[in-house]
């Protein structure tokens, strides 16, 4: 029953706040009443009931605050929860005076446990409550939030990310395919979660529910109408070049029993709170197996993935245009602008010319651009940024998962977000079952980026 009246609690929060009831600060009685609530959780006091009521309670009075509130309640946690510096300096010093005794162990033991924080017991008593892993995974978004001006928050950041990627293993985890047929509620979360390519319509999500079409989600069994990452599947007989082809509602639906080629055109992140927390990886994995399974047919599985951060590399990069353009492009490029367009006089200038959306539309003007634009992209995805390591997100995820860059294309996305982020290229990258496991070694030891050689070639023209 005191489960029940927990659920039923935050439950009434989240009707509240959705409908507009003001959230409050953090202070005077409601401050020492928190304070004495977390101390309560931090030293057990009481049974299992007991625990869980007093951490609905806290849920329930942290659902309530403002952003300001949330912030003070969580460094509350952070810097009055933390392991005794004193217990630790003793038990630091048992250890070093045992090592090489049959005492050391024991003395490993103690060091360990007084190394622990109260902090955990009390993210582990919400843990108890039927809706407190979701609970835990939003305060954790809040958490993030907040660190970035707040350094004392950190140990409590780090703690959590731990528990959540013990919580969220990939071995808890269930792999869901999700249809037309699936609950509404949970449809909707695909509208709202889709991170890549927005889903303007029923109607456009439901073209990608189609026959031809596949959607697989990981969920958490305490968190079972709440996807985690999914990734979007066509199923098609070619390596597709164009997203917008892709997504046309209106273009017939491929026979899925002829399909030679999967084309994972989206994959999406939804939870904030599980930054940090990798599954995407064990995610297309199990897709490419699910997949075979049911279409032998199938041998090429391959991403048409943007270019996040190809324009921003580019403007913190001029060296790159001058590299990317030579003289005689420049020149082809002034013999297709508009009379009323400024006339680059150098590949430094190309930048304020594509500032202006309408190219893409001027078909001369945009071929003219091809070679550049490609041999840009060509050498950004070659890029390597802090670490070694591809300046690329897109890249190091498919390329730790042992991807090939297989090819680019020109003028692949050209909505709004697409010639924002990338000018509208995109990039296939091949998933070849022969060298999955020597391009995720090479990777993983020394960085080495696995490239078609008309990549290569591209970024060194």
């Amino acid at each position: 029953m005191a489960e029940g009246m927990v659920v039923r609690g935050l439950r009434r929060v989240r009707t509240l706040l959705a409908e507009g009831s003001a959230p409050r600060g953090l202070e005077g009685r409601r401050l020492v009443r928190v304070r004495d609530l977390l101390h309560e959780c931090a030293s057990g006091i009481g049974g299992e009931v007991s625990a869980r009521q007093r951490a609905g309670r806290l849920a329930e009075a942290y659902l309530r605050l403002n952003d300001e509130g949330r912030a003070t309640f969580l460094r509350i946690v952070a810097t009055e929860f933390g392991p005794d510096p004193q217990q630790v300096a003793r038990a630091h010093a048992e250890y070093q005076a045992a090592i090489g005794s049959d005492a050391q162990w024991t003395a490993e033991s103690a060091l360990r446990k007084a190394m622990r924080s109260s902090r955990l017991r009390i993210l582990t008593q919400f843990n108890t409550l039927p809706q407190g892993v979701k609970f835990l995974v939003d305060l954790r978004a809040d958490l993030l939030r907040y660190v970035e001006t707040d350094p004392a928050l950190r140990s409590l950041d780090r703690e959590l990310e731990t528990r959540l990627s013990a919580w969220f293993d990939v071995g808890f985890l269930e792999l869901q395919r999700i249809t037309w047929s699936s609950p509404a509620a949970l449809l909707e979360k695909l509208i709202e979660y889709e991170a890549v390519h927005e889903i303007r319509s029923w109607s456009d999500l439901k073209n990608r529910l189609d026959s031809d079409r596949r959607c697989y989600a990981f969920f958490h069994p305490r968190m079972p109408m709440e996807p985690l990452i999914f990734v979007e599947v066509a199923l098609t007989d070619h390596l597709a070049d164009n997203v917008q082809t892709l997504l046309d509602e209106h273009a017939p639906v491929f026979d899925a029993q002829r399909a030679s080629t999967a084309i994972f055109y989206s994959i999406s992140n939804t939870q904030i709170g599980l930054r940090g927390v990798s599954f995407g990886n064990f995610l297309l994995k199990r897709v490419v197996d699910d997949l075979k399974r049911d279409y032998p047919r199938l041998i090429s599985f391959a991403t048409l993935s943007p270019l996040p951060s190809l324009r921003r590399w580019s403007e913190k990069t001029p060296d790159a245009w001058q590299q990317a353009f030579n003289q005689a492009d420049i020149e082809r490029i002034k013999r297709h602008l508009a009379p009323e367009t400024p006339t680059p006089e150098g590949a430094d200038d190309l930048p304020k010319l594509l500032a202006d959306d309408r190219w893409a539309n001027d078909e001369r003007l945009a071929r003219a651009l091809q070679h550049g634009l490609t041999r840009l992209a060509a050498r950004y995805l070659l890029a390597t940024g802090k670490g070694g390591r591809p300046y690329d997100p897109v890249a190091r995820f498919h390329l730790g998962n042992g991807a090939r860059i297989e090819r680019l294309n020109y003028l692949a996305d050209t909505s709004a977000r697409g010639r924002e982020q990338s000018y509208g290229l995109m990039v296939n990258y091949l998933y070849d079952p022969d060298t999955i496991e020597t391009n995720v070694e090479a990777f993983s030891r020394s960085g080495e980026i696995a490239a078609a050689a008309a990549i290569r070639r591209s970024a060194r023209d």
